[in-house]
């Protein structure tokens, strides 16, 4: 690392381990915003980014301070346990598997430790507020950068920390990428933060604005279809909410739909993806071909995942010889580790989704805002959920795909453990306390939705 890099993490590690908890994760949203992969430090074979670095740090705080997941484990966290041992446990059939092992081990650190920290230190619905408005300021100079290098050709990030200095050039067009390792990745992460921008605007219309602001600014930047893509679903999403007592019939119509496109259309009905070029330069045809050719060696790598897969496509990468692009993250969780770690990963998608559903059912009379944010943390799972079928999260980026996932199930396991509370109070409680005002779910702010007031700092 240069000096402004071990600068940068200890002053973040420091803050991570001391600021109070509902700041707490704020260092590690600066970590990914700000700092690019190339910086970290190596321990025998273990190679620690910046973002593993504080990561790190968010764990010597919560064992010091005994701060624990909120309502303790639940299904979801299991789900992710699970996944990230099959992913250990499948890297011994691959070669080496001692390199294998060490780069599972990474990834796996890098998923339960994001996962936990949010678990463990994002408690109430008033807490997701703050990660929502503290990413709207943070974005704010990765989208300023990020017009700088549309006008000069050169990211100040990779000046600072190291990385690609000119943006890449397609057809004609810059595609900024800020510190982010890829330009695609840049502009989908302003797409997925949009609707927890649009999810406060009732309670924090300045922070909406600023982070919106920016969101779009880092889409416009990278000039890829993707991200606009992933804006275009999760605003869908977002307009579904009038209709959101439907979401059953929803998911039976959209399978329905999907099954009368394989009858009438000639190709599988994902090669709509390869009729999607929204700037002029999109590779869909390349993503619906890998879905295909994932399929068709199916084989090769359905049970613990392969090592070779540069077979499958007319073209390779540069930095493998046995690799294709893996641009799909849930092919790339069958590359890894076969069927079930794709399936491990499509659960730990779906449980969440059902989490989003149940939250809103367990806090009905909560007010409309409250259940709105709700829904906008499942609509920007959703355009992650959709991103996935075209982009892999390489990149710290990963921070931004977890963080949702996590703040819905913190919400759940609070919401579950006072629905537990209340129902052994219903035991012991008359009919007239009952009829009189009792509220099942106390709060700091009277929201519906939160937790005990001493645990908020």
């Amino acid at each position: 690392m240069n000096a402004l890099a071990i600068l940068f993490a200890l002053v973040n590690a420091v803050a991570v381990y001391s600021l109070p908890r509902r700041w707490a994760l704020l260092p590690l949203l600066i970590g990914s915003c700000y700092m690019t992969l190339s910086q970290g430090v190596a321990i025998g074979p273990f190679e620690f980014s910046v973002i593993r670095l504080l990561i790190a740090a968010g764990f010597i705080r919560i064992m010091v301070r005994g701060e624990r997941p909120v309502g303790g484990l639940i299904g979801l966290d299991y789900l992710l346990i699970l996944w990230a041992v099959w992913a250990l446990i499948s890297s011994v059939f691959h070669d080496p598997p001692v390199g294998t092992l060490v780069n599972r081990m990474g990834l796996a650190y890098n998923t339960l430790g994001i996962y936990f920290l949010v678990r463990s230190l994002c408690y109430t619905l008033d807490d997701v507020v703050d990660l929502v408005k503290m990413t709207a300021i943070l974005l704010v100079p990765v989208a300023l950068e990020m017009i700088f290098e549309q006008l000069t050709s050169r990211n100040l990030f990779a000046d600072l920390f190291g990385g690609q200095l000119e943006p890449s050039l397609r057809n004609g067009r810059l595609r900024s990428q800020g510190p982010f390792s890829h330009a695609i990745l840049a502009g989908t992460i302003g797409a997925v933060t949009v609707p927890l921008m649009i999810g406060i605007w009732r309670q924090h219309p300045r922070a909406a604005k600023v982070g919106l602001a920016a969101s779009m600014v880092m889409i416009v930047c990278s000039a890829s279809s993707g991200p606009i893509m992933s804006l275009m679903l999760g605003g869908f999403a977002l307009f579904l909410w009038r209709w959101r007592h439907l979401t059953h019939l929803m998911r039976v119509s959209a399978v329905l739909v999907y099954l009368l496109l394989e009858v009438v259309m000639e190709a599988p009905p994902y090669f709509l993806i390869a009729r999607i070029d929204l700037t002029g330069s999109s590779t869909g045809w390349h993503r619906a071909r890998l879905i295909q050719s994932a399929f068709q060696h199916l084989k090769e790598w359905w049970f613990i995942g392969t090592d070779y897969t540069r077979h499958w496509m007319p073209t390779g990468v540069p930095w493998s010889p046995n690799h294709t692009d893996i641009t799909n993250q849930y092919i790339k969780m069958g590359v890894l580790g076969g069927l079930p770690l794709m399936i491990l990963f499509i659960l730990m998608v779906w449980t969440a989704f059902r989490y989003v559903g149940k939250c809103l059912r367990a806090h009905q009379d909560a007010p409309v805002e409250n259940q709105y944010l709700i829904w906008a943390l499942g609509a920007s799972l959703f355009a992650h959920a959709a991103t996935c079928m075209s982009v892999t999260y390489y990149d710290q980026s990963f921070v931004f795909l977890y963080l949702p996932v996590a703040a819905i199930a913190s919400l759940w396991a609070v919401s579950r453990q006072r629905l537990g509370e209340t129902q052994a109070q219903t035991m012991n409680t008359g009919p007239d306390e009952l009829s009189f005002g009792y509220d099942p779910f106390p709060t700091e702010n009277q929201s519906g939705l939160g937790f005990d007031p001493v645990h908020r700092q």
